[in-house]
């Protein structure tokens, strides 16, 4: 494995893994008061053009992060349209 595949698997890993502890509170407490829907949707669609892009290139490290971020994303989005 290269330099800039180590490199791309750790920046995926500590971008995803930073987004979690979000996802976390929000369905713990149910209170999604502090969250922007909008801010949650632009980014979930670039999170998606992300994940297209990753595909393009064959580059399974854009392609697992930006999958599991988009699913976290997707599940805020969710949780707060639930629980406002």
């Amino acid at each position: 494995m290269e330099f800039h595949e180590i490199l791309g698997y750790l920046a995926a890993f500590f971008t995803t893994a930073s987004f979690l502890p979000q996802v976390y509170k929000t369905w713990k407490t149910k209170s999604t008061e502090g969250l922007s829907l909008t801010m949650y949707l632009v980014f979930f669609t670039g999170i998606v053009c992300w994940l297209i892009y990753g595909i393009y290139l064959n580059s399974m490290p854009i392609i697992l992060a930006n999958t599991i971020t988009g699913i976290s994303a997707l599940a805020l989005i969710v949780m707060k349209l639930k629980y406002k």
